[in-house]
């Protein structure tokens, strides 16, 4: 009963700092708008001409790079309807998919069309963060159209802010502190991080890999973690190293692609939603392949993969919780301001984890941990020195999918073929669990609105 107790300890003292953040955070923009009335900082009205073509250029910028970051459709659209409202284009059409954007800049008798597609690779978390900001003040009219423009060309220039062997070197540590929250012993622990460090090195790699050879990067790494895991449980390692199976393909399992796949169809958008649902299910073949080969080549050892979690005691996965936190950060390269927000995060969502999986289960449990996580980091988001939301939840998120799914999908992937549709549905259960959480939460979110003047 320790970890409970601690997870209730955890949530209250979250708790009550959050409470104290609001009203921090209203009493703050209460001041800052008032200021804002006196000094004329406000959102300025588009001239009598708006300027269609550079409307439309700041429009596909953001656009862009909101989709190369992950945002739902949605928010992309809301974004720039509100880019195109402020500068005098109100009959704007637009239309956004999981890599491209339409856009038709209409108004004040003009008509601009264009289409912008994304461009590769994953946004950094700080990129993600300075992105967020220049959409907010894109879509107020508090930065015209060409300072957008430049800002987001400055924003994809941004370098990491931690070298290439500190990144590897965190992949490393959110490998092995993952694998203590999945029940590892201490030799699954080691093995995860030296594993991790083999996968981050290969990740980093395929940052200039062109993206044709994507899939075969990810089948060659998901068949490396398996072959060395399935050859120690044969050579009697005990399964205190099958966590070492998933804690380092973490970044490569499709749990975003996936949450975002359910979110976007239950909002309606069809395409959007089919799209991101068949590259998540894709990539889940991928990795499905590499570790199904590995079992043919080396074998599958004759023991219950079904085994009860080896904790490292109770206090263990408190610890981990806070390794995770510091080396995804790291890895993802996250503002170092962010640090401590992304710590009360991913605490809360454990904690609040670990209480449901004790009442409901664990699929259940990922829909009460996104229900939790999503108005906290909106909440964190509405502080001074607080990450973009995005930015805060994708750590959170990376606890929520493993640690819900834990061992047992990957037991049932190498049971046969009713395990495997056993392993199918307890994923689609968890997809839809924490989409249905974020859609609760966010709903939340929308209700700490700012307090009027």
């Amino acid at each position: 009963m320790i970890s409970p107790l601690i997870a209730v300890a955890v949530l209250l003292a979250g708790s009550i700092v959050l409470i104290a953040l609001r009203r921090r955070a209203e009493r703050d923009i209460a001041v800052s708008a008032r200021a804002a009335l006196v000094t004329g900082e406000t959102p300025v009205a588009p001239a009598n001409q708006p300027d269609a073509a550079a409307s439309l250029a700041a429009a596909e910028a953001v656009g862009s790079a909101m989709i190369q970051a992950g945002y739902t459709v949605e928010t992309v659209q809301d974004v720039l309807s509100d880019i195109a409202r402020v500068n005098g284009l109100p009959e704007s059409e637009i239309l956004v998919f999981p890599n491209a954007v339409l856009i038709s800049a209409r108004g004040g008798g003009q008509h601009q069309t264009g289409a912008v597609a994304g461009s590769g690779g994953q946004l950094l978390l700080s990129q993600v963060d300075e992105l967020q900001r220049t959409a907010d003040a894109a879509r107020t009219g508090l930065l015209d159209p060409r300072s957008t423009v430049e800002r987001i060309e400055r924003i994809r220039q941004i370098a990491p802010a931690y070298g290439p062997v500190l990144r590897v070197l965190g992949y490393a540590l959110l490998s092995g502190a993952l694998s203590v929250l999945l029940g590892a012993s201490w030799r699954g622990a080691a093995l995860s991080a030296a594993l991790g460090l083999v996968v981050g090195a290969a990740l980093l790699v395929s940052e200039r890999v062109p993206r044709r050879y994507g899939a075969l990067l990810t089948v060659a790494i998901a068949f490396l973690v398996a072959v060395v895991v399935f050859a120690l449980l044969r050579a009697g390692w005990g399964p205190g190293i099958l966590a070492a199976l998933l804690a380092p393909l973490v970044v490569l399992l499709p749990g975003v692609l996936l949450t975002t796949a359910v979110l976007e169809l239950s909002m309606g958008h069809m395409i959007s939603g089919a799209g991101r649902a068949a590259a998540g299910g894709m990539q889940l073949i991928l990795l499905g392949a590499g570790i199904v080969t590995a079992g043919a080549l080396v074998g599958v050892p004759s023991f219950d993969f079904h085994h009860e979690a080896q904790l490292l005691g109770p206090i263990a996965p408190w610890i981990a919780v806070a390794v995770f936190g510091v080396a995804i950060s790291v890895h993802r390269s996250a503002p170092r301001r962010a640090l401590g927000w992304i710590l009360l995060v991913v605490y809360m969502a454990y904690a609040a984890q670990v209480l449901a999986d004790l009442v409901v289960g664990g699929v259940l449990s990922a829909f009460v941990g996104a229900l939790v996580v999503t108005p906290i980091t909106a909440l964190v988001a509405r502080q001074p020195s607080g990450p973009a939301a995005l930015v805060s939840f994708t750590p959170a998120f990376a606890l929520l999918v493993p640690g819900a799914l834990g061992l047992v999908s990957v037991a049932d992937v190498l049971g046969g073929d009713s395990a495997g549709t056993s392993s199918l549905i307890a994923t689609l259960s968890t997809m839809v669990a924490i989409a249905l959480g974020v859609l609760a939460g966010s709903s939340l979110s929308n209700r700490m609105r700012r307090p009027a003047l």
